[in-house]
C-alpha cells in the first residue's frame, strides 16, 4: 500500500511539473501570438487613418492648386503688371481680397517682375503685403525660373506658418511680367486631425516637420541635417530662426515607436503616407500600447485557464473513480458553453457579413443610379438639342424632297418621250438627294440614340461633320459664316462619337444663340494637336461671357441666355471629362472661345 501511494505521489509530481511547464510555454507563446496580432492591427489601423488623413490634405492642396493658374490669367492682373501706373489697384485688391474670403486662403497678392508686392488680399490690414519686397523669397524665384512654385514657410509679415502656392504671369510674348502667390494656412484641417486623437505631422522632403497636431513640433526635424542644410532651410523657412532639434520619437520595430515628449508618453502605431507630388510625407501615430498590454494579458488569461483546464480534464480521467459523472458533467457543460460562444460569435460575424454585404449592395446601387440619371441628364439634353434645331433639319430635308419630286415628274416626261438618256439624269439626281436625305436622318437617329460613354478611337472630322450636319440649316438662316481650317488628317481622339457629337453641337448652338444681335456673325472651329493632346477650339465674335458669369459658367443652372436653363455646359464638361479630357472657357479679346482638350488614340 505504502508503494502504490509513493508511486501515486510520484506520479502526481510528475504530473503537475509537466503541466505546469506546459502553461509556461503557452502563457509566453499566446502572449506573444496576441503581441504581434495586436500590433498588426493597430498597425492596419494607423494605416487607414493616415490614408484617411493624407487624402484630406490631398484634396486640400488640389482644392487651392489650381488658384494661381486661374488668377495667372486674369485680365485685371495682366493689366496691372503690363502697366503698374495706369492698372485699376484697387479694383484688383478687392477681388483678391473677395476670392481669399470665399476660397479660404490666407493671403493672394500679385508681385512684379522686381518681387515688389502690387496688390493684396489683406490691403487694408495694418499686416498689408503691398509694397513689400519678396524677391528673396524661393517662392519667388523659383516661379519665375520654373513657371510655378510651392514653398511652406513662416511669414515674414504676419509671422504665421503657411503654403505658398505661387505661379509666373507672362505677356502674350511669353515675357514674364511677376508671380501671382496665394498663401493657404492650415489651422483648420489641424484642428481637425487634433480631434482624431491622433497626433499627425507632415514632413517636407528635407524631414523638417510643417503641419502637426502638435505645435511643438513644427519645425522640429525627422532626421538628421548638416549644419548647412539647417542652416539653408532655418534661413528659407523660419525667417532665419533656427530649426528644433530632431522628434523625441523612438522607433521600435513592426513600425511602432515610444513618444516621450508633448504628447502623452507611450508605445505608438506609426503609419506614413507620401504626397509625391509635393514632395510631403504624412506621418500619423495611433496609440497603441494600452491596446497591445490588454491583448497580451488577454490572451496570457486565455491560455492559463485553457492549460489549467485541460490539466484538471487530465488529472480528472487519471482518477477514473467516484467523480466520473460528475467529469461528465463538467466536461458537458464546458462543451456547451464553448459551443455557445462558438455560436454567438458565428452569428456575429455573419451579422457583420450581412451588413457588409448590405453596404456594398447599397453602394452600388447608388452608383448604378448615379451613372443612370447621368445618362438621363445627357439624354434630356440631347433632345432638347434636336428640339432646338428640329426647324432648321426639317427644312433641309424638305429641300432635296421638293426636288425629288421635281426631277420624278421630269424623269416621267422623258420616258413618255422616250427619251432615255434624260430620265437617267433624273434617276441619277433622285438617288444623289436620296442619299442626303438618308444622311441627314441616319444623323438624327444615331444622335437621337442612348449611349454609354466607352471611349474608343473616334474620328475627330466625323463627329465635327456630323454636328454640322445638324445645325448647318440653323447656321445658314442665322447667317452666321463659319471658319473651320483644315484639321490634320485621319486624326483619332479617345472619346465616345455620339457624344464628342453632343458635346461639339451644344457649344455650336451656343455660339449661334450669342451671334443672335451681332453684324458679321462669325464662328470659328479649329482643330490642333501637341503630342498627344488634341485642341477643339470654337470661337464666337459675339458679345462674350458677362464677367458676373464667368467664374461660375460651369456651375449647374448658370447662364446669361434668355432662355437658358444653365445645364448644357455643364453636361458638357462631364461628358469630356468621362472621356479623361477638359472643357474650359480661354480668354479672349473679343466674343468666347471654348477649348475642348481630348487624349489622342494611338
Amino acid at each position: 500500500m505504502r508503494r502504490i501511494l509513493t508511486n501515486d505521489a510520484g506520479q502526481w509530481r510528475i504530473f503537475a511539473a509537466v503541466w505546469l511547464g506546459l502553461a509556461i510555454l503557452a502563457v509566453l507563446l499566446a502572449g506573444e501570438a496576441a503581441r504581434r496580432d495586436a500590433e498588426a492591427a493597430a498597425l492596419r489601423q494607423a494605416s487607414t487613418a493616415g490614408a484617411l488623413h493624407a487624402a484630406v490634405l490631398r484634396s486640400e492642396l488640389e482644392r487651392h492648386r489650381s488658384l494661381p493658374l486661374v488668377l495667372a490669367q486674369d485680365p485685371d492682373l495682366l493689366a496691372l503688371l503690363e502697366s503698374p501706373e495706369r492698372g485699376d489697384v484697387d479694383r484688383l485688391n478687392r477681388k483678391f481680397e473677395r476670392l481669399a474670403g470665399e476660397v479660404r486662403a490666407a493671403a493672394i497678392y500679385v508681385l512684379d517682375a522686381d518681387g515688389v508686392a502690387l496688390a493684396a488680399s489683406n490691403w487694408r490690414e495694418p499686416t498689408s503685403f503691398v509694397g513689400s519686397d519678396y524677391r528673396f523669397r524661393p517662392y519667388y524665384f523659383d516661379a519665375l525660373r520654373g513657371g510655378q512654385a510651392a514653398f511652406f514657410a513662416l511669414g515674414t509679415v504676419s509671422g504665421r506658418p503657411g503654403l505658398y502656392l505661387s505661379r509666373r504671369v507672362d505677356d502674350a510674348g511669353g515675357r514674364p511680367l511677376g508671380v501671382i502667390v496665394a498663401k493657404v494656412e492650415f489651422d483648420a484641417l489641424e484642428a481637425d486631425w487634433r480631434r482624431s486623437g491622433e497626433p499627425t505631422w507632415v514632413a517636407d522632403q528635407n524631414g523638417v516637420v510643417l503641419i502637426t497636431t502638435v505645435p511643438e513640433w513644427r519645425f522640429h526635424t525627422t532626421r538628421p541635417l548638416s549644419p548647412e542644410d539647417r542652416r539653408r532651410l532655418s534661413a528659407e523657412q523660419t525667417s532665419g530662426a533656427a530649426l528644433l532639434a530632431d522628434l523625441p520619437l523612438q522607433p521600435r520595430p513592426s513600425g511602432l515607436v515610444r513618444v516621450e515628449a508633448n504628447i502623452p508618453s507611450g508605445l505608438y502605431a506609426s503609419a506614413t503616407d507620401a504626397l509625391p507630388d509635393i514632395g510631403w510625407t504624412v506621418h500619423l501615430l495611433a496609440p497603441a500600447g494600452a491596446a497591445i498590454d490588454r491583448a497580451v494579458a488577454t490572451a496570457r488569461m486565455l491560455a492559463l485557464l485553457s492549460v489549467a483546464l485541460l490539466a484538471g480534464l487530465t488529472g480528472v480521467l487519471l482518477r477514473r473513480r467516484q467523480r466520473a459523472a460528475i467529469r461528465a458533467v463538467e466536461a458537458e457543460s464546458a462543451r456547451i458553453d464553448l459551443e455557445h460562444r462558438i455560436d454567438a460569435r458565428t452569428a456575429e460575424l455573419r451579422a457583420a457579413n450581412t451588413r457588409l454585404n448590405h453596404e456594398i449592395e447599397e453602394r452600388r446601387r447608388a452608383e448604378k443610379s448615379r451613372q443612370s440619371l447621368q445618362d438621363d441628364l445627357i439624354q434630356a439634353n440631347k433632345l432638347a438639342t434636336l428640339g432646338q434645331i428640329a426647324a432648321g433639319v426639317a427644312h433641309e430635308i424638305n429641300q432635296p424632297i421638293a426636288a425629288i419630286r421635281t426631277h420624278a415628274d421630269s424623269a416621267s416626261l422623258h420616258l413618255e418621250a422616250a427619251d432615255g438618256p434624260a430620265a437617267r439624269r433624273s434617276l441619277a439626281s433622285i438617288a444623289g438627294l436620296t442619299e442626303r436625305v438618308g444622311a441627314i436622318t441616319d444623323e438624327l437617329r444615331a444622335f437621337s440614340r442612348k449611349t454609354r460613354s466607352e471611349t474608343v478611337a473616334v474620328g475627330v472630322e466625323a463627329a465635327i461633320d456630323g454636328a454640322l450636319l445638324l445645325v448647318g440649316a440653323r447656321m445658314r438662316e442665322t447667317g452666321v459664316t463659319l471658319v473651320r481650317p483644315p484639321a490634320p488628317p485621319d486624326l483619332a481622339v479617345m472619346a465616345e462619337r455620339n457624344r464628342l457629337e453632343q458635346v461639339v453641337l451644344n457649344l455650336l448652338q451656343n455660339a449661334i444663340e450669342a451671334l443672335r444681335d451681332t453684324p458679321d456673325a462669325t464662328i470659328s472651329l479649329e482643330v490642333t494637336t501637341k503630342g498627344r493632346r488634341v485642341t477643339i477650339r470654337i470661337a464666337d465674335n459675339g458679345p462674350g461671357v458677362a464677367p458676373e458669369v464667368r467664374e461660375r459658367l460651369f456651375t449647374p443652372f448658370t447662364t446669361d441666355k434668355r432662355d437658358g436653363v444653365g445645364l448644357g455646359l455643364v453636361i458638357s464638361r462631364d461628358i469630356v471629362a468621362g472621356f479623361g479630357g477638359e472643357l474650359t472657357l480661354e480668354p479672349t479679346a473679343r466674343g468666347a472661345a471654348f477649348v475642348v482638350r481630348l487624349m489622342r488614340a494611338k
